[in-house]
């Protein structure tokens, strides 16, 4: 990654894979590492990725993106505060620009995870966005085998964006 977030070699044309996460005590932040690498490994040089916290990514960021990942714990039964902050940043630059766009979802929480998925999905459906692959939800201590659908999840998105399907 460059300095900025971004992957080397970003004037070469391709599409931009947007990553947007948050985390407090890493476990998501792991879940987000797999995947990004995944994605990085799947696509190569062929899809751009910047990876941002929640806090950090705003509607320019979304509108050089022509796909995003977002990667949240889930906190008192919701999506984290700081990517509920993203949304309401972002919604109304975006809501009339970005109808389709692709994206994906992980979600950790320590008991449930139920209310978060359904509190993105919701604002992803405002949005218009479009969600090409089943999210990746855990529930309690990350397993390895919880790391591993973060990467085929990561990897697939950049893939179908490389190959043009997303």
């Amino acid at each position: 990654m460059d300095g900025d977030g971004t992957a080397s070699g970003t004037g070469a044309p391709g599409p931009n894979l947007l990553v947007v996460f948050h985390s407090r005590t890493g476990s998501t932040q792991a879940l987000c590492d797999r995947a990004v690498g995944a994605a990085t490994a799947a696509a190569g040089d062929e899809v751009h990725i910047r990876v941002l916290d929640a806090f950090s990514a705003g509607p320019d960021d979304v509108l050089w993106a022509h796909g995003i990942l977002l990667v949240t714990p889930a906190n008192f039964g919701y999506m984290s505060g700081a990517l509920k902050d993203f949304f309401e940043r972002v919604y109304h630059p975006c809501l009339e620009r970005t109808a389709g766009l692709p994206y994906g979802l992980v979600v950790k929480g320590d008991t449930d995870v139920d209310g978060a998925l359904s509190s993105v999905e919701r604002i992803t459906t405002g949005l218009r966005w479009r969600r090409v692959l089943p999210p990746v939800t855990v529930v309690g201590a990350t397993a390895p085998s919880d790391l591993e659908r973060a990467e085929e999840l990561g990897a697939t998105l950049a893939a179908g964006m490389a190959a043009g399907i997303f």
